[in-house]
């Protein structure tokens, strides 16, 4: 079984398949679609998304798994992302991860029990001269502290 896409998503998926001379390199474009029209990329999506990028949904289904920006189950309702890479870590990501772990109550890949956060593990957020750093949902902050994520997520609320 297939994914059925609202008709309105199924509009902006062949407008941007129509810009490109080959509908293998629209997957990017329609997979970002998609996520931001269901929040997730699950796996009657990713079907429907081969389909319509002339695809095996095996090669759908790599650039999910390789991407972190892309979701293959639902998130809460604010997306948390910690960059833990060599840059960030140095200047205390690993520490910010720590600190969202104990206040939330949630390891990575996990969502709070009142489906408000989901805590992700990134390894790149491309921000390294600003690191330690998290996004939330699409808003990057950076050269984090402990009480700059406290006042983060009593705004996020």
């Amino acid at each position: 079984m297939t994914a059925r896409f609202p008709e309105q998503l199924r509009g902006r998926i062949a407008e941007v398949v129509g810009r490109y001379p080959e509908r293998r390199a629209a997957l990017l474009p329609v997979l970002h679609l998609v996520q931001k029209e269901r929040g997730f990329v699950g796996p009657e999506d990713e079907i429907a998304v081969a389909r319509i990028c002339g695809l095996p949904p095996a090669a759908v289904r790599e650039v999910l798994t390789f991407y972190t920006l892309f979701r293959r189950e639902p998130a809460g309702r604010r997306l948390l992302q910690v960059c833990t890479n060599l840059s960030c870590t140095l200047r205390g990501g690993e520490r910010i991860l720590d600190h969202l772990r104990k206040i939330l109550g949630v390891e990575p890949g996990q969502t709070t029990p009142d489906g408000r956060f989901t805590l992700i593990e990134v390894e790149c957020l491309g921000a390294c001269d600003k690191g330690p750093c998290l996004m939330i949902d699409d808003d990057l902050h950076g050269a984090l502290t402990e009480e700059k994520v406290d006042d983060l997520l009593r705004e996020a609320k």
